[in-house]
């Protein structure tokens, strides 16, 4: 039937399944449009839709004086938009406590409540969680899935072949971004998709994530600044000064750090921690947060730039790309229980993502554009951290990776390093 909606499975699909049958209720929290509440139906047998304007009325009242009946309905119960009556969140505590089951409640929300007045409690033992982001290569089609992370930390890689990718194909994925409204559009609306949600952020949601009213230029002036400052470990006054020299505009750094963390409260921006491993050497270990858009179509929408403009600057096609592949490496370890870092010492090394499990293993990544110029970089690079892990303390790494944005295959160098097209990445 023309125009029937089909659902795209993603990766959080069996992470929500997993989380319904170990905890009470469930919050799936992440950015506005990456399909939330789309992902959340699927397994929901009741909803309701808490900013259903035809309602806010009512539901404002029952709130305040009947919590419990906005949870009565079959479960699993989605309370979607949960965050705009937060004592909701207590209402379910206390009926998980009640029945004694799992699996009563998901809670989907694209912004952090807005105050914690009305939580008293943690939710300790009853509450399991699942970020989402925008899809993966894997998840929206782009990825032929030919090589598993999780296999990776198991087995040695076997040469497998890549969805292949051209330049211009991978500006433009960087550009459209893994929104799912945009899969399915013509190119020039696909790439809209970027540009509305950096609008609807400046013009109103950064102001109603905490009801503090913010400038939409400054927001836009800080958006800018921090798509420059993509994948560096730029300290906020390092943003202000270069809002200062590129805007012709001050902030001071109260301002940017109160955005920044407006930003991160509606999940538009997703700062790498680092990783700290044992050492043989002396090295010291950077610490900074590494910059990072939670989708690499918001740096270049807040840029104004699109595919054509990253054909004729590579070097900002790789930090985009690099943006990219990050957003799909977090959504691939996390479905492997782990979580994605990067490693900076004070001798310079560098790596761009190590994904750590819980169980102690881990890989080692460096992302490139491809090229032998810079895979050779990119394994040189490996191999000189993987001399200064202390294996006696730490296991040595499962594996050794350069993920690119174009190749034909997945491969297995004489160094052991592993070659990989993000456009056959796959969990």
């Amino acid at each position: 039937m023309e125009g029937e909606f089909v659902y795209r499975k993603r990766v959080a699909d069996e992470l929500l399944e997993l989380q319904l049958e170990a905890a009470g209720y469930v919050l799936v929290e992440g950015a506005k449009w990456c399909g939330k509440t789309t992902t959340a139906l699927q397994q929901a047998h009741s909803v309701i839709f808490l900013d259903d304007p035809s309602n806010q009325q009512l539901y404002n009242q029952m709130a305040e004086m009947q919590t419990q009946k906005l949870l009565e309905g079959d479960t699993p119960r989605l309370l979607d938009e949960w965050q705009k009556y937060p004592q909701l969140w207590d209402a379910c505590r206390f009926a998980v406590d009640r029945s004694n089951k799992d699996g009563m409640f998901i809670l989907t929300g694209s912004a952090k409540p807005v105050s914690h007045d009305k939580i008293s409690h943690t939710g300790t033992g009853r509450v399991g969680w699942v970020k989402m982001r925008p899809m993966s290569l894997w998840e929206s089609g782009d990825s032929n899935g030919s090589v598993s992370l999780a296999e990776l930390f198991r087995s040695p890689l076997q040469a497998e072949s890549a969805h292949e990718l051209s330049l211009e194909d991978v500006c433009f994925l960087v550009c459209r971004g893994g929104w799912p409204k945009a899969l399915d559009k013509p190119e020039r609306a696909a790439l809209k998709q970027s540009y509305n949600y950096i609008d609807a952020i400046a013009k109103q949601d950064i102001s109603d994530v905490d009801d503090t009213n913010r400038s939409e230029d400054n927001t836009r002036r800080l958006l800018r600044s921090y798509a420059r400052n993509q994948g560096s470990q730029a300290s906020y006054g390092t943003i202000v000064a270069d809002i200062s020299n590129n805007e012709k505009h001050m902030m001071s750094d109260a301002t940017v750090a109160s955005y920044i963390k407006a930003l991160k409260k509606l999940f538009v921006i997703e700062d790498m921690e680092a990783w700290n491993p044992n050492l043989r050497s002396k090295a010291a270990i950077r610490t900074a947060d590494t910059r990072y858009f939670t989708d690499p179509s918001m740096a270049t929408a807040a840029l104004g730039i699109g595919p054509a403009d990253l054909m004729k600057d590579l070097n900002t096609l790789g930090l985009f790309f690099e943006t990219m592949a990050v957003r799909d490496l977090r959504v691939y370890a996390e479905a492997n229980d782990g979580q994605v870092f990067h490693y900076r010492d004070s001798n310079n090394l560098e790596c761009d993502a190590v994904i750590h499990l819980r169980n102690g293993h881990y890989g080692l990544v460096e992302i490139k554009l491809g090229g032998e110029s810079l895979i050779n970089e990119g394994a040189k690079n490996l191999l000189l951290l993987e001399k200064k892990i202390n294996t006696d303390k730490m296991y040595a790494p499962s594996f050794k990776m350069v993920l690119t944005a174009v190749g034909q295959f997945a491969y297995q160098r004489k160094d052991g390093i592993y070659v990989v097209p993000l456009s056959c990445l796959k969990p």
